[in-house]
C-alpha cells in the first residue's frame, strides 16, 4: 500500500489537553510522520503521513483519550512529502 497526507483540523477540546503529544506519541509508534500545531482560533491542525490504515488507528487513538473532545475534522488528503520524522510546531 502507498503513502498517504492528510491535513486535519480539529475542532473542539483539543487545546491544552495533552492533544499535541498524544499524537505525536501515537504517530511515533506507529512509524508516521508530520507535524502537529494549535491554531489561533482553538483548533489544532495535524498533517500526518503514512498508511491509511495507520492513520486511521491514530485517529481512534485521539479520540478515546479521556481529555481530548473531537466535536469533528476538517480532513484534506494532500501530496505526499519527503520526511523522516513527526514534531510539534
Amino acid at each position: 500500500m502507498a503513502d498517504i497526507r492528510k491535513r486535519i483540523v480539529f475542532h473542539g477540546r483539543v487545546q491544552g489537553v495533552g492533544f499535541r503529544y498524544t499524537a505525536k506519541y501515537l504517530a511515533q509508534s506507529l512509524g508516521l510522520t508530520g507535524w502537529v500545531r494549535n491554531e489561533w482560533d482553538g483548533t489544532v491542525t495535524l498533517e500526518i503521513q503514512g498508511r491509511e490504515m495507520l492513520i486511521n488507528k491514530l485517529l481512534v487513538g485521539l479520540n478515546h483519550n479521556q481529555f481530548i473532545t473531537i466535536d469533528w475534522m476538517d480532513t484534506k488528503e494532500i501530496p505526499v512529502e519527503q520526511e523522516n520524522s513527526f514534531w510539534v510546531k
